[in-house]
């Protein structure tokens, strides 16, 4: 019987044992199934919630209900409040706040929605910001309402605020963050190699692929809300040109060396000027009603 020495079993093992980083082809086929099956889910998820919006006359990719928007805002409410310094003192002027904010809800199609409308002037007067949570809670800050000069600016900045919400903007990008991030799920277990670091490379390229659609559908919701802004307007009595004196006045405020918070989701205030004019043609072709308080 022939007996391989002790020498020749050493190189034989060396020959046959897996190299150490390299995941085998069946584990790596694993992950590939186990990916596409969460890519198909999310994908799934996201294409089946879908919604008509009365307000829009179009269907939208929304998985949640008007009543689990409104909760979720009462939530964040106090937290914005918090960092946003509180809420402003003088009731003269949050009450000027209610006042056209809800103008513009009782007039309009906003007020034959479901959401819960709220107003809050925040304290902050040094960030220049306004911003809408998806239940209906309006804010704007000290420092963006003390450079407003017309009360038809304050409706302008309002009126796209409300737009935002009545065109579901914050549930979209909810039903859009969880497409993305199962996506993004899939890539990681389809490509990650746990005993290979390098390929985290991979993932990483997903997430910021990820954050560039948010950021996209976002400057769309923006657009979207001025056109919402001037018809809310129209109907509530202003003058939808006070809102390109808004984006006059943002635009001003940007040439400091602190840039508004405003813009770090919105486009520019330059370019939203020429929508707005579009907005208003399209959607008063023969002319604006008179009597409008600019």
């Amino acid at each position: 019987m022939y007996r391989q020495s002790s020498s020749n079993r050493t190189s034989v093992r060396r020959r046959t044992a897996p190299r150490a980083g390299r995941p085998s082809g069946r584990n790596f086929g694993v992950r590939i199934i186990i990916g596409l099956v969460m890519a198909g889910f999310a994908i799934f998820s996201y294409v089946s919630s879908r919604q008509y919006n009365e307000v829009l006359g179009e269907e939208q990719y929304i998985n949640i209900s008007a009543d689990q928007e409104i909760a979720l805002g009462l939530q964040a409410v106090p937290q914005l409040i918090q960092e946003y310094g509180g809420l402003e003192p003088d009731p003269l002027a949050q009450g000027f706040v209610d006042e056209i904010g809800f103008r513009l809800v009782d007039n309009t199609a906003a007020g034959q929605t479901p959401y819960q409308f709220e107003f809050y002037l925040l304290a902050d007067d040094q960030t220049v910001n306004a911003f809408a949570l998806p239940g209906g809670q309006v804010f704007i800050t000290t420092a963006l309402y003390d450079r407003l000069e017309t009360e038809g600016q304050l409706a302008g900045v309002l009126g796209h605020e409300i737009g935002h919400v009545i065109a579901r903007h914050g549930a979209q990008r909810i039903a859009q963050q969880q497409l993305s991030e199962g996506l993004t799920g899939a890539v990681v277990m389809a490509t990650v190699d746990p005993d290979n670091p390098s390929s985290m490379r991979t993932a990483e390229v997903a997430q910021v692929v990820s954050g560039f659609v948010t950021m996209k559908y976002g400057r769309e919701d923006e657009l979207q809300s001025d056109y919402l802004g001037v018809r809310l307007m129209v109907e509530a009595g202003y003058d939808p040109h006070a809102l390109k004196g808004v984006m006059a006045i943002l635009e001003a405020a940007g040439g400091g060396a602190r840039q508004p918070e405003f813009f770090s989701t919105h486009p520019n205030p330059g370019n939203r000027i020429q929508e707005i004019d579009r907005a208003i043609n399209e959607l008063y072709p023969d002319g604006l009603p008179g009597g409008l308080t600019p």
